[in-house]
């Protein structure tokens, strides 16, 4: 009796010490959001509405066949920001790469001081041939209808680089000027990889020995109801990106009639192939830039989210199990694998001599194409298949605690004071991933607040942005070239 007594007191000190802990935990998390300094930049909306929606109806298409390219309206384009922007080209060096990708350098006032980049890209995807009449608004047209201005690259990418000029512009004509470099960088083939564009820039700088302090490219928006318990929109700042894997697996084998066929089939061994790897899965592991988001955005989620995330090393298997829910969380946490082609067959009487599977693989920070190869060959375990895989891995991981996020950071806070601002994994590519080898660190973050609903409109139909979104993207880019010379 007496030994059953003591183990019921030392389970419940225990269990008292447990919850002592762990709420002394949830209690004393302290908030990584710094007080906003209220942005005073007044942008004349009219003016600047109207350059941006004459920009739009520029035909800045990227083709995978380059050739397709309409360079001249390119050239044009190119044309337009001369134009529109006299006070930037007076006052900064303008150097072309390739004829088309742009190099802006505004000479700061202390040359020993690290430069910093801002870079986006003018290019844009071509519209699906016969969803053209989908569109609320024709999608070159630059329309703007009851406060939104529409049309492709309102959201990707034009919105970055007519941001970036326009805050240039107004900071010199209100008599700024930056004590350290501040070069703006514009690629014109983002969407077919950047390999001309932002990759040239890359290679032009390295020669001349330049390195940034950081670079801050597209990425991560500013979403309402984007992380569990956060009542506030979130705004996050990419600071890496997945690497994209493509592997390819074919099986060749004897074909025949189909009223003859064998047990195993090309078709039936290759989608065996695939049930495996889709039943298996990479291992899932909260860490690097997905519990980086989580320790910005615990201090500012409702109590019980809090006591969970306070607690990460307690209940680390829960949250990933709760992570695992959804796609999108789930992406944060693990490399994805996602079949996109089967190519089998001609003939409904015919057994295929050959099958062939295309599967995307979303890469995570330290994950390898050679490990992806390696995982598909132990999964489906069937040597008659075929594997080739090419890609590029993750990119590197940027720091968070040091002042070039905290200058992104406070200069989002500054335009959207109730934003939680916070780091994560970029699963899209960018040019970004190029700046690495010439910048210390380097950023992914697009300063609009948007809807789940927009962002599946970047490459679709009825691409738009609010005029007011925009009009804060260019306070957001004047504010992050101040809040970066002030360090």
């Amino acid at each position: 009796m007496k030994k059953f007594k003591w183990i019921i007191t030392v389970t419940g000190g225990l269990l008292l010490l447990f919850v002592v802990l762990t709420l002394f935990n949830t209690f004393t998390v302290d908030s990584k959001q710094p007080s906003p300094d209220s942005t005073t930049i007044k942008i004349n909306k009219q003016a600047a509405v109207s350059r941006f929606s004459k920009a739009i109806t520029f035909q800045t298409i990227s083709y995978k066949d380059r050739s397709k390219f309409d360079l001249e309206t390119f050239q044009l384009f190119i044309d337009y920001l001369k134009e529109s922007y006299p006070a930037v080209h007076s006052n900064l060096e303008l150097e072309k790469v390739n004829d088309y990708a742009l190099i802006y350098k505004w000479k700061g006032t202390n040359p020993s001081k690290k430069p910093i980049g801002l870079t986006a890209h003018y290019d844009v995807v071509p519209v699906i041939e016969g969803t053209e009449d989908n569109w609320q608004q024709k999608p070159f047209s630059g329309n703007v209808v009851e406060g939104n201005i529409w049309g492709r690259g309102t959201l990707d990418d034009k919105i970055g680089v007519i941001g970036i000029l326009e805050a240039t512009e107004y900071l010199i004509n209100n008599g700024y000027s930056p004590s350290r470099d501040v070069y703006l960088m514009f690629g014109h083939d983002e969407e077919i990889g950047g390999l001309e564009g932002a990759s040239a820039i890359v290679d032009t700088l390295k020669e001349r020995g330049v390195t940034f302090a950081f670079v801050l490219d597209e990425g991560g928006a500013i979403v309402e109801n984007m992380v569990p318990g956060v009542k506030k929109p979130v705004g996050v700042v990419g600071i890496s990106e997945k690497g994209s894997a493509t592997a390819e697996l074919t099986i060749k084998g004897s074909g025949g009639h189909s009223s003859q066929p064998k047990d195993e089939t090309n078709i039936g061994r290759l989608s065996a192939a695939i049930a495996k790897l889709e039943d298996r899965q990479f291992d899932a592991d909260l860490k690097g830039p997905g519990e980086d988001l989580f320790e910005f955005v615990a201090p500012e989620m409702s109590f019980g989210m809090k006591y969970v995330f306070a607690n990460k090393v307690i209940f680390e298997p829960i949250i990933e199990k709760i992570l695992l829910q959804k796609p999108a969380s789930a992406a944060l946490i693990r490399t994805t694998i996602a079949p996109t082609i089967f190519n089998a067959g001609e003939q409904y009487n015919a057994l295929p001599e050959e099958a062939t599977a295309v599967i995307n693989f979303r890469l995570m920070p330290g994950e390898t194409l050679k490990g992806v190869k390696k995982f598909i060959r132990n999964t489906i375990d069937d040597n008659a298949i075929q594997i080739t895989i090419e890609g590029i891995e993750a990119s590197g991981v940027s720091e968070t605690n040091n002042w070039q996020f905290k200058s992104i950071q406070q200069a989002a806070r500054n335009v959207y004071e109730n934003a939680v601002i916070a780091p994560y994994l970029m699963f899209a590519g960018s040019d970004a991933k190029h700046y690495d080898a010439i910048s210390e660190n380097t950023y992914r973050f697009s300063p609009v607040q948007i809807t789940a609903e927009d962002l599946k409109r970047m490459h679709g139909t009825d691409e738009h942005i609010s005029e007011e979104n925009y009009i804060n993207a260019i306070k957001f880019y004047a504010e992050v070239m101040k809040e970066a010379n002030r360090k």
